[in-house]
């Protein structure tokens, strides 16, 4: 595991036990590094702004503050697979690591009897890969912490001629259709709303400034009924 994902990893521990602690030395164990190497992501984190506070005597330890903590949770089983399994029919779709963050989130604040209810009709349901499937589009995770921070991005594209260009677009929508995912985004290049699929996107990067209110109109795709994510 590397660093970043410790990282990741640990506010997501700390989360899962909270209001309880854990110890340096419960953490080493757990990631397999030095409990100095803890204590330093663990001072990472604090600076980033992390709400983790040290709870200091015999019994001390890290605690995430209360309130990023979940209340329980009355998933019953059956819900709680649903979300598995959507998630595993979307594996590289944009914010698939949030969406398994929220499942982990879920299973570890609900009743014990349901959480265990779910794993075991979690073990009744399968998802068919034949020997020859391709194997899921990865969206960069760039992608989606641009748009959801609302910053321009930096991309080289190449389009169906095969032509590589360099351009900077202004994020607003994901989109998924026959041909995989797209990104909606206005071209300051074309000076127009461009629809970009992403296998084509080569190198991005976010640039430090937020998109315009151009990109964030209304979504329109020609011959296409573009249809909402809805709760």
């Amino acid at each position: 595991m590397n660093r970043t994902d410790r990282l990741y990893a640990l506010v997501e521990d700390l989360r899962a036990v909270a209001p309880r602690v854990r110890t340096a030395r419960e953490l080493s164990q757990r990631y397999e590094v030095s409990s100095r190497t803890i204590e330093r992501d663990i001072s990472a984190l604090q600076q980033a702004g992390v709400p983790i506070y040290a709870d200091v005597g015999r019994r001390g330890g890290y605690a995430l503050e209360r309130t990023m903590s979940l209340p329980p949770l009355n998933f019953t089983p059956a819900e709680a697979v649903a979300i598995a399994v959507a998630l595993e029919r979307s594996q590289g779709a944009p914010f698939d690591r949030a969406g398994r963050s929220a499942l982990g989130k879920i299973m570890a604040v609900m009743p014990a009897r349901n959480a265990s209810g779910a794993r075991e009709l979690a073990a009744r349901v399968g998802v068919l890969e034949s020997a020859d499937a391709v194997r899921a589009q990865e969206i960069p995770a760039v992608l989606a912490e641009a748009i959801e921070a609302g910053r321009v991005l930096r991309i080289t594209y190449r389009d169906k001629t095969g032509e590589n260009t360099e351009r900077e677009v202004e994020p607003s929508t994901f989109l998924v259709g026959g041909q995989g995912w797209y990104l909606m985004a206005w071209c300051r290049l074309r000076e127009e709303s461009r629809c970009f699929r992403i296998d084509r996107i080569g190198e991005v990067a976010i640039i430090d400034a937020p998109v315009s209110a151009r990109a964030t109109s209304a979504v329109s795709v020609p011959d296409c009924v573009v249809r909402a994510v809805s709760f």
